[in-house]
């Protein structure tokens, strides 16, 4: 088969599983290392001319990540587009399982190290009220039904915006110091919280550093995730 996908986390899924099935992915696809498909734009601007010029038997793209204009243009095209939706961890389990079978793969070992790592945990003990931001400038924090809050959810941290109405919603700084919250975690992506940057915002509260990968991709670093997060929340 020959896929494109729009997807860094189904980038990377794909490319473990069977190096040299993908022929263009996007400029944000990093994982894993020595990609040699075609670089074909965003995850919000891909050039479909460019994907369709590939002749791809399948594209691979996401409710969130990209766009329906974009996607509507690949299928006028005559592309078979598999759409995913990833917003717990149970459904980036089926979804991978939808995306590798329609590739013609059988299930991974690394997926099942990853289901495997994700039923070991314990169950978590009293929930923590945490603030998650996103982005800054404006300030930006996890909402409602996202993958990344369900990954915490299962480790013990409650997201004190799990109930908002947006799933990203913008928050003023003043309004996220008085939320209760008694941790703030900071992944370096898609903003690049760090040490100097971020914690600095919340005076007084403790701050979390994770990496981003582990707390918002869904693909074959979910097998270390689980392990990496509890121990950076611990």
């Amino acid at each position: 088969m020959r896929v494109v996908s729009l997807v860094p986390s189904l980038t990377e899924a794909v490319a473990v599983t069977a190096p040299g099935l993908l022929v263009g992915v996007t400029d944000w696809c990093t994982h894993p290392a020595g990609l040699t498909a075609a670089r074909i734009g965003g995850t919000k601007n891909p050039d479909t001319a460019a994907v369709a010029a590939l002749r791809p038997d399948l594209v691979l793209a996401n409710e969130e990540e990209n766009r329906e204009a974009d996607l509507a243009a690949l299928r006028d095209a005559g592309l078979d587009v598999l759409v995913t939706e990833v917003r717990t961890l149970g459904q980036a389990f089926a979804e991978l399982d939808r995306v590798l079978t329609a590739c013609g793969l059988r299930e991974p070992g690394w997926l099942e190290e990853s289901r495997a790592a994700w039923a070991a945990l314990p169950p978590p003990s009293a929930p923590r009220p945490a603030i998650v931001p996103v982005w800054r400038r404006p300030w930006m924090v996890l909402g409602r039904d996202t993958f990344a809050g369900d990954l915490l959810a299962r480790l013990g941290v409650r997201n004190v915006y799990a109930g908002h109405s947006d799933r990203y919603p913008r928050v003023p700084l003043a309004e996220l110091n008085a939320s209760g919250a008694g941790l703030v975690v900071l992944p370096d992506e898609p903003y690049r919280f760090t040490a100097t940057d971020g914690p600095e915002a919340f005076p007084g509260l403790p701050a979390v550093h994770v990496d981003g990968r582990h707390l918002t991709w869904y693909g074959p670093s979910l097998a270390e995730a689980a392990g990496a997060l509890r121990a950076a929340l611990r």
